[in-house]
């Protein structure tokens, strides 16, 4: 007997004859490298491109000015969109859906992710955000998973589509609290990095701002147009210390890729922060002991 192919687990590869090549890895963490490696060689006769490939392997730093609004309004596209087509899992119908391993494609074909990692990661941002969901046993069966990074499929079986457009996104009294005097502040830094929730433990993109006289941390939603924090607190009395790589601590679960910060407030509660690299990691902490 023999086991069935698992579709995240493949490489498609199609010659300039259009034959295709199916080729299976034993890991998702194989397939990207492969896949990585054989773009490379595709590249052999640039260098330059194949440094690049291999600078940005298994990272993943969003666009200053990313928007997921824009992703999707560009996946909505009529003829450069992605392509919805009627599915059928189970003997139910769906229509205008596409698959996940569809989704990443797209994603990468449109330069909005490097690898199948990054796409999946974006991809899962936009299920988390509700702007696609899960259609079907498949999909929808995996979003019980506890980590978000597993709850998007990158799979040719797994079928998404698109949310209500008319869902909007409200925005709490309590998001509205905020003293204008703390959003006074001279900024000192800003950018984009990952924050775990306190609630469901998972990890979402924020953008973070960094103010002094007063000291306060905020953090926004990029995917909300108006332009207020979701969060925030002030750094005086808090204590900031980057997390060693060589292991997840108690506290954090869900996605961690490393270079991790913890800030503790004065009123002792956790943040967890990821940042893209360990000299942006450096660079915040700094940016912030000086304001605790």
């Amino acid at each position: 007997c023999f086991a069935l192919p698992s579709p995240q687990l493949v490489i498609k590869l199609k010659t300039k004859t259009n034959t295709d090549y199916f080729l299976e890895c034993c890991s998702r963490e194989e397939r990207d490298s492969w896949a990585l490696d054989i773009t490379g060689a595709i590249h052999a006769g640039h260098p330059g491109q194949v440094q690049e490939l291999h600078r940005k392997k298994n990272s993943f730093k969003l666009l200053e000015n990313i928007s997921l609004h824009h992703i999707v309004e560009r996946m909505c596209d009529s003829s450069t969109g992605i392509k919805l087509t009627r599915n059928l899992e189970q003997g139910s119908r769906y229509k205008e859906t596409f698959t996940g391993s569809a989704l990443v494609d797209w994603l990468i074909s449109n330069s909005f992710a490097v690898s199948r990692f990054e796409a999946v990661t974006l991809a899962s941002m936009l299920m988390e955000e509700n702007f696609i969901k899960p259609v079907g046993a498949r999909s929808t069966e995996a979003t019980r998973y506890s980590d978000i990074s597993e709850q998007f499929l990158d799979d040719s079986t797994a079928l998404y589509m698109f949310a209500e457009s008319s869902k909007k996104n409200t925005i709490s009294k309590q998001e509205l609290q905020f003293n204008i005097s703390e959003l006074s502040g001279t900024i000192v830094k800003q950018g984009f990095l990952m924050k775990q929730g306190h609630k469901r433990k998972n990890w979402k993109v924020r953008r973070f701002v960094l103010r002094a006289d007063p000291a306060f941390l905020h953090y926004y939603d990029p995917t909300k147009e108006e332009n207020r924090p979701v969060g925030g607190f002030s750094l005086r009395g808090c204590l900031v210390s980057a997390l060693e790589d060589n292991g997840v601590p108690a506290g954090v679960k869900g996605n961690v890729q490393g270079n991790l910060f913890k800030i503790i407030t004065k009123k002792d509660i956790h943040y967890y922060i990821q940042a893209s690299s360990k000299a942006e990691r450096a660079q915040w902490i700094e940016a912030i002991k000086p304001l605790t």
